[in-house]
């Protein structure tokens, strides 16, 4: 396979979804494995070929247990704590693993059960927190309370209405509608969700994010590698992260947000510009998080993400194709949505989304977010 990059250059090789939405048959380590198994194949490749294992996010099943559970024993692993944003981060971390002969095939992988255990609730955030008695005596429901307050900034400073705010929830509904896979694929009106329940003011129930099961699993290797790899390899062009704050009261603007220096190191290591990219996948926890993500990345000014979105520019045949799975916001989310949001942007690039396909896309770039928007983690990712 022709690969302009180098051999030191690293590629995405493999990737695959666990079972999603509502897994009544399966366990958390069994939904890893299924996922594990299928992206090996879709690279080529074997459990026996993986010698990095990155996983995070599961409570007490880290990357010793998973390990045991897939009969690896990893010359490298990693289980950062960046919350959802984790598994954008690993791109970069597995890179430099490999870069540096610390091992020669990582496997990230993830799996949630929340929907079915119904274990995720609000609150939950800020139980053990050191400074949450400036928090919960208010009432502030964890995490959707957080993008709560920054919706409503946004609003005062910038004049963005919950109209536009809604026009990000039927955007994402409408690319939902060409996969079969998404949770939610009815049509959805701007309408629809100012009548939803309000949650945490200004953003309603259809401003926020589904409470489903899922995972996922990418293999990654060196160009020397990918070259015999069995599906099209993509290239990770650059990566950056980067935490701010746990708690929203310790954000001091806007413009300090995490998600502004891991894009401009993301997109500086690509050495592209904005105009560049063909599809942007920003994890939507809430419509405010795709706001906030057009303006960190640098596709709006701030304050002039909101009537960008109104104008469809991220819908289909817009000028930044973008949540074009539907999003946490209308195909999955289960609990932590990097690792979708990668393997999404994949298969845009490999020309494999079917349906929803955006077309000649050669470049992506995937910008996670985790906590309580206190963790960001960007990657560019290029189709050689």
């Amino acid at each position: 396979m022709a690969l302009t990059g180098t051999d030191r250059d690293i590629y995405i090789v493999g990737v695959a979804e666990a079972p999603l939405g509502e897994v009544m048959d399966q366990s958390e380590l069994s939904m890893i494995a299924l996922a594990a198994r299928e992206a090996l194949v879709d690279a080529g490749l074997t459990m026996s070929d993986v010698d990095g294992l990155f996983v995070n996010y599961m409570g007490e099943e880290g990357s010793v247990q998973v390990g045991e559970y897939l009969g690896i024993q990893p010359s490298y692993a990693d289980s950062s704590d960046l919350g959802g944003a984790a598994f954008v981060a690993f791109l970069g971390h597995a890179s430099a693993a490999i870069q540096t002969g610390r091992c020669k095939v990582a496997l990230i992988v993830y799996a949630s059960r929340q929907r079915t255990r119904a274990s995720r609730k609000l609150n939950h955030w800020n139980s053990k927190a050191t400074s949450s008695q400036f928090e919960q005596p208010y009432g502030l429901p964890a995490p959707l309370g957080q993008f709560g307050l920054l919706a409503a900034r946004h609003m005062y400073e910038y004049g963005t209405t919950a109209e536009q705010l809604a026009s990000v929830a039927v955007g994402a509904r409408q690319w939902a509608g060409m996969n079969p896979k998404a949770w939610k694929r009815d049509p959805l009106t701007v309408d629809d969700v100012l009548a939803s329940r309000m949650i945490s003011d200004p953003l309603h129930r259809m401003d926020c994010c589904l409470v489903t099961d899922g995972g996922g699993a990418i293999v990654v290797t060196s160009g020397a590698r990918a070259r015999d790899m069995a599906n099209t390899p993509i290239r990770v062009a650059g990566t950056g992260e980067s935490h701010h704050q746990w708690h929203i009261p310790q954000l001091p603007s806007l413009d300090a947000s995490p998600g502004v220096a891991s894009a401009r190191a993301a997109i500086q290591m690509a050495g592209i510009t904005r105009s560049d990219v063909d599809v942007f996948e920003p994890y939507d926890a809430t419509t405010m998080s795709v706001l906030l993500a057009l303006e960190d990345v640098g596709f709006c000014a701030r304050g002039e993400s909101g009537s960008f979105v109104e104008a469809g520019n991220l819908l289909p045949g817009g000028s930044l194709p973008s949540i074009t799975s539907g999003g946490g916001l209308s195909y999955c989310h289960p609990g932590a949505l990097g690792i979708l949001l990668v393997i999404e942007t994949v298969r845009q690039l490999r020309g494999q989304a079917q349906q929803r396909q955006v077309p000649r896309a050669t470049i992506g770039v995937v910008h996670g977010i985790g906590g309580l928007f206190s963790t960001a983690a960007t990657a560019v990712l290029v189709r050689d």
